[in-house]
């Protein structure tokens, strides 16, 4: 049970809630709480919960005030990283304390991001355009006409396990393993108790294993993949087997789930609204708005984390030093002061491209453009061939607080 002393820590109008529970995110129940919390406690503590005691802050304004000060709210490793499990100080039994650049603060984070960031650059991702362009129209043309398949599976699945594949220069035979270690990197229920830790840590060891081997090869014969240019770097050639392994499940689970889930969330979501996939349809110059809006719709990723480095005060909230703080990204891309109608898929949204979903501030996505150049192939190629994707059932969803996603999103193609 919680202490007096935590529960007296803010003077809520309403009783804790934990949004952190898996249950919620299995369907939409999620939207309930959260639309309470903005209206009536945006940041709140919540004093038990199966990942421990948090701050729950959950509307745009105070998560873009915590993200613009990195040094008073610490993204570090070493005080429990960037997602809702994870103590501070000492490592819990089987806890695998994965160093990563985005769980780092400066200076080390800003050599690490400035060795991975130039292969994200605009000029490196005008280049793979052309591969994605090719890929996505193989992937679209091998799918049936008017019969069932799962979305997720034939396209979502397929397109980003690919682009990752290409990224690392990984075995592409192989390639459905990049798939396994990013749902297993992902899962914050796998942090629960030591025997799922431990499931998820051989999961990551089998990875690091693997990309040692591929560390090992292009040691010998460098290319311009994402291994060749950390083996480049001074800030990233001595990493450690955890260093190297936190920094793989960063890229893969980053560059895989966002892209993966909003691939999804453009299915799904545009069959909720049919006149906005109708306005889509019509009016191509839409599609980079509208892929804004659908990543802002599904925010991929639930949440960030961060730790309270000296007592703070926001908004009325008594902060101490060493507190979780839960940033609630999908919360706040549906904060009504910022987004009209925020539950609704607006394809001509003005202000789409203020959402959360890549972070804010110096730990915003570094590979943004990869995930918007894909997004923006797939609706191109979509529009192309005059094909719409028909949801013939209610979605399977990702059951965990931290990836917001699809297991099964099943449609039937047809022509417009």
């Amino acid at each position: 049970m919680a202490s007096t002393a935590a529960l007296e820590r803010t003077a809520s109008p309403i009783a804790p809630i934990d949004v952190s529970r898996a249950e919620w995110y299995e369907g939409e129940d999620w939207q309930v709480p959260f639309r309470q919390l903005r209206a009536e406690a945006p940041i709140q503590y919540v004093p038990d919960s199966a990942f421990g005691p948090y701050w729950s802050v959950s509307t745009y304004k105070p998560i873009v005030h915590i993200e613009a000060l990195p040094k008073l709210f610490s993204s570090s490793w070493e005080y429990g990283g960037i997602s809702i499990p994870g103590s501070v100080g000492e490592a819990e039994e089987n806890e695998l304390r994965t160093p990563m650049f985005i769980a780092m603060d400066p200076p080390d984070h800003t050599a690490q991001r400035r060795t991975i960031a130039p292969s994200f650059g605009p000029s490196e991702v005008a280049e793979m355009k052309a591969e994605v362009q090719a890929r996505t129209a193989e992937v679209l043309d091998s799918l049936p006409i008017g019969q069932p398949f799962n979305w997720v599976d034939k396209v979502s699945i397929e397109l980003t396990t690919g682009m990752l594949a290409k990224l690392f220069d990984f075995p592409w035979e192989e390639r459905h393993k990049l798939t396994y270690w990013s749902d297993m990197g992902g899962n914050v229920e796998l942090m629960k108790t030591p025997e799922d830790r431990a499931l998820r840590n051989a999961a990551l060891f089998e990875m690091g294993a693997a990309f040692g081997e591929l560390w090992q090869r292009k040691s010998a014969n460098p290319g311009k993949d994402l291994i060749s240019v950390m083996l480049r770097s001074d800030a990233m050639n001595h990493m450690s087997q955890e260093e190297f392994i936190g920094n793989l499940i960063l890229l893969i689970v980053g560059g895989n789930d966002t892209t993966r889930n909003s691939m999804s969330a453009f299915a799904w979501g545009l069959s909720q609204f049919p006149d906005q996939r109708a306005k889509l349809e019509a009016d191509p110059s839409l599609i980079p708005n509208a892929v804004q809006e659908l990543i802002r719709w599904q925010t991929p990723l639930a949440h960030m984390r961060r730790t309270v480095m000296e007592d703070t005060e926001i908004e009325g909230a008594q902060m101490k030093k060493g507190d979780k703080v839960v940033l609630w990204y999908i919360s706040a891309n549906r904060d009504e002061s910022v987004f009209k109608d925020a539950d609704k898929v607006i394809v001509d949204r003005e202000n789409a491209r203020r959402h959360l979903s890549f972070g804010y501030g110096i730990h915003r996505c570094v590979g943004a453009r990869v995930a918007e150049l894909q997004l923006t192939t797939l609706l191109e190629e979509m529009g192309k061939r005059r094909l719409r994707a028909n949801v013939i059932e209610e979605p399977e969803r990702v059951a965990t607080c931290f990836v917001h996603g699809y297991k099964k999103v099943m449609v039937e193609l047809s022509h417009t």
